[in-house]
């Protein structure tokens, strides 16, 4: 975790990466925690876990690229937290999602936090109570994939996607990406005043200058970013 994270730093300043994706090696898109770290430790241990855990999902708003989960195979525990806090997901049609912790008496408590943000609370509750995977179709309609394919185009629908992103301002979708983050849980009142304020200075920035005249001009536009 906190190699990802280390590497989400480095690429958030790199002005070479538009867009980020997350893939994994083996079986498993992410298993989650290692349990056998996690017997006979002191207290102070499951805390510093548990918050580099956190410090990860975060690392992943906080980064200025879209980040992008690639999923094929399961995601469970952690795993499924990791696929809820990217910002889009691509899964195979053989990938699977859960929160199984209450089947060994710990529960998925942090877990809960980005998937009950993608999928709503009655959906959340029953994978954290029943523990039970659900297939990617069914999180797809759940809301937490974005895409599935079948396993042998997985690799074409994730170049899709990030050419599609890849068009346009990369400042600009930093500007977006950020004030998603920081409206989704205010008010409706707090929102507008918040992202009216982030649209204002969009507007005068050079990037939306660009765009705009481009527009106009009927013309592709050449993003000063």
């Amino acid at each position: 975790m906190t190699g990802i994270t280390a590497a989400l730093r480095s690429l958030s300043a790199d002005p070479g990466a538009q867009v980020i994706v997350i893939d994994a090696e083996g079986p498993a898109f992410s298993a989650g925690h290692d349990m056998s770290e996690m017997i006979d430790r002191p207290a102070r241990f499951y805390d510093e876990l548990f918050a580099a855990c956190a410090e990860l999902m975060q690392t992943i708003h906080d980064v200025p690229q879209p980040v992008v989960a690639k999923v094929d195979g399961i995601a469970t525990a952690a795993g499924c937290q990791l696929v809820a806090s990217c910002d889009l997901v691509v899964a195979s049609d053989t990938s699977s999602f859960a929160t199984p912790g209450v089947r060994i008496g710990l529960f998925c408590s942090t877990p809960m936090v980005p998937i009950s943000r993608a999928v709503g609370r009655k959906r959340a509750m029953e994978m954290l109570l029943t523990g039970e995977p659900i297939t990617a179709d069914t999180a797809a309609d759940w809301g937490l994939v974005n895409r599935v394919v079948p396993r042998a185009e997985l690799d074409a629908a994730v170049d899709d996607l990030v050419a599609r992103i890849t068009r346009f301002s990369r400042a600009t979708i930093a500007v977006g990406k950020e004030a998603f983050h920081r409206q989704i849980d205010m008010s409706e009142p707090d929102a507008y005043d918040y992202t009216r304020t982030v649209m204002a200075a969009n507007a005068a920035d050079d990037n939306a200058q660009e765009g705009i005249g481009a527009f106009l001009d009927k013309r592709n536009p050449v993003w000063p970013s």
